[in-house]
């Protein structure tokens, strides 16, 4: 591990955060900045923002990216970054765009666009020895009827450029997916900041039945460190995907666990990825491992804190570290540890949280925070895209650790008022 030394000794890096407005990954980087004595400038649509990171920071317009990579570029040259991070999927390919400008790690500006679309990567992996389910391509704008359909039921339905499971749907006949692929062009129309194209057209691919594991790891120079692998132990079966228990050290074999790292590491390889954070979701079934997502990001969520309990690192230095061209090789977690994306029960607006304390006195619970405040606006899956908010726990074994959260969550009570439309307007009912 990296010693730390005194920062009071050290020059100071400069790094650039670029982050959408309002985006939850900027946070726990700003920490982590400080953390390392690392200065950071946010490059943001933020301009009215009434946080001060992004009022005092760079302000861009991510619609022209010309633009944005010119105004980045005469930043550099009044005083330089020394790294460059794109913190979610919609700006993975302009900060890799404007890294390779600025001569400092970075993958291949294509090879970020293929990770961030599900079309691209689909038509990728098409040709490779990697297990992806059968696919086709569906046009929102056309009688679902008049397309040609090759992949048989069930199948799930994803839109090509949203993450979080947003608009990602089961269906098990034609008439479901006619009334699925309404519903995704519906909240497709509202997602004013993807391109028109992107929300013209869905991807519609074979249900893979099995287990699932979501992987965290860093690219160096194209070799794969995997930091962990998280159990999913609730079944991911539909209609929507909504994930919950993330559990780690995950309970396959090491010969399974193998397996997935060279699986993820071949899709690295087809995309032609090579540096930074890598965050990849698989199933296991007795066919072996199938992709469903290779991302050049970090994991969503504040699921990254449980990266810090056994890396002695927390995940945003690694990655801050990694993009200043100083990685370091992190240690395996020694201990068990999980956490639960706290899920969005019903549509409304939510009143209170119940329970919260004695959900904190369940043994091996180390955190429990609740990201929505009371008043605001709850919207579930599959047009949602936010968690209740989030609970940690730390135990002797994964199962201790499973069950800790389990129980935690069962002294909830989530309170919602149900909305009504009454003349036209939304209307929360008390």
């Amino acid at each position: 591990m990296l010693p730390r030394s005194n920062p009071a000794l050290l020059p100071r890096d400069r790094v650039l955060v670029i982050a959408p407005h309002g985006s939850y990954r900027t946070a726990p980087f700003l920490a982590a900045a400080k953390q390392l004595n690392v200065d950071v400038l946010i490059a943001s649509q933020g301009e009215h923002s009434i946080v001060s990171d992004y009022v005092q920071g760079l302000h861009v317009d991510f619609q022209e990216i010309e633009q944005t990579i010119a105004t980045i570029v005469a930043e550099a040259d009044k005083q330089a970054f020394t790294g460059i991070i794109g913190t979610d999927d919609v700006i993975t390919e302009l900060a890799a765009s404007i890294a390779e400008k600025l001569h400092l790690p970075h993958n291949p500006p294509q090879a970020v666009k293929i990770a961030q679309r599900k079309d691209l990567a689909r038509l990728c992996l098409k040709q490779s020895s990697v297990n992806i389910p059968a696919f086709d391509l569906l046009n929102i704008n056309k009688p679902v009827s008049q397309q040609a359909i090759n992949v048989e039921f069930p199948a799930v339905i994803k839109p090509v450029a949203l993450s979080a499971s947003r608009g990602v749907i089961r269906v098990n006949t034609p008439l479901e997916l006619e009334q699925a692929v309404e519903r995704v062009a519906k909240m497709l129309s509202k997602e004013l900041h993807v391109d028109k194209s992107l929300r013209e057209n869905v991807l519609l691919e074979e249900f893979i039945p099995g287990k699932e594991v979501a992987v965290e790891a860093m690219l160096n120079k194209g070799e794969l460190e995997v930091l962990a692998i998280f159990d999913k132990p609730d079944p991911l079966d539909g209609p929507f995907f909504e994930e919950t228990y993330y559990i780690t050290p995950s309970s396959f074999s090491e010969k399974i666990q193998q397996e997935i790292k060279h699986t993820v590491l071949q899709v690295c390889q087809a995309y032609g990825l090579r540096e930074g954070p890598v965050h990849a979701e698989c199933r296991i079934n007795e066919k072996g491992v199938w992709i469903l997502e290779v991302a050049a990001r970090t994991i969503g969520g504040m699921c990254g804190r449980l990266l810090s309990l056994g890396t002695g690192y927390s995940l945003e230095e690694l990655v801050l570290l990694h993009a200043m061209g100083k990685p370091v090789k992190a240690n395996p977690m020694q201990s068990a540890a999980g956490v639960l994306m706290i899920p969005i029960p019903t549509a409304g607006i939510l009143k209170r949280v119940e329970g919260i304390l004695a959900a904190q006195r369940v043994p091996f619970i180390n955190e429990l925070s609740i990201e929505v405040r009371e008043g605001y606006e709850l919207l579930p899956l599959p047009e949602g895209n936010n968690y209740l908010g989030f609970i940690f726990a730390e135990a002797p074994t994964a199962k201790e650790a499973e069950q800790a959260l389990r129980d935690a969550h069962d002294c909830l009570n989530i309170v919602v008022a149900p909305l009504w439309k009454i003349g036209g307007d939304l209307t929360a009912i008390n």
